[in-house]
């Protein structure tokens, strides 16, 4: 789907390449997975200048949030069942499940720091520590859409998470806490997505 390395085409919305009846956003290098229907109005300017967040966010949407929580819940139960435990399960399954939820964990640990990277702009620290590159995402989001750091909601949300760590295995009704947590950063990051990429009042093109 690229075009040629030597094209000249400038950045924008332009007639998706695989043929399907939509419109797709060319970088100026490359194809990116931002799509938008035939009709629709598009975006030039504003979304080619936040590509790059907009491409993090849509990756951390669509993939890094689910695997971090689901990660982060399969470990936790996983080790509360470990075998030699109260309730163990067998020592085939607890590796398996373990290996998974470990990968899980990095894949979406590593969508969270490019994320982070994205919204502050720079690498930090924050960004390459997991577990905290998840916290400082989540807050770099409602920053930007309310306007002020939301310190109640953070400090549930590590409240949440740290419970369900700590006592999963005597609670395992606390199972639903990072499933609260997920939902929470999932409808925060799409409404920022959604911000990002909101139609401007110029109509699309009529469709070849």
């Amino acid at each position: 789907m690229n075009l040629p390395s030597t094209s000249a085409v400038p950045p924008g919305w332009y007639p998706d390449p695989s043929g399907a009846r939509q419109w797709r956003v060319w970088t100026g290098t490359m194809w990116s997975e931002l799509t938008r229907p035939y009709g629709e109005p598009v975006v030039t300017a504003p979304v080619v200048a936040s590509l790059a967040l907009i491409s993090a966010l849509h990756r951390l949407v669509r993939y890094g949030i689910v695997a971090t929580f689901a990660g982060l819940g399969l470990v936790v139960s996983v080790l509360a069942h470990w075998p030699g435990t109260h309730q163990p399960t067998p020592l085939w399954f607890a590796e398996t499940a373990s290996d998974a939820g470990v990968a899980l964990l990095v894949v979406g640990s590593v969508l969270y720091a490019l994320a982070l990277r994205e919204l502050e702009g720079s690498w930090s620290l924050y960004a390459v520590l997991p577990g905290l590159n998840v916290l400082a995402a989540g807050a770099l989001v409602t920053q930007r859409l309310a306007h002020r750091p939301q310190l109640l909601r953070l400090a549930t949300q590590a409240a949440l998470l740290g419970l369900f760590i700590a006592f999963a295995r005597a609670q395992p009704w606390l199972c639903v806490a990072p499933v609260l947590v997920a939902l929470d950063h999932y409808q925060w990051t799409s409404s920022l997505l959604d911000r990002l990429t909101a139609p401007a009042t110029v109509p699309a093109p009529s469709a070849p």
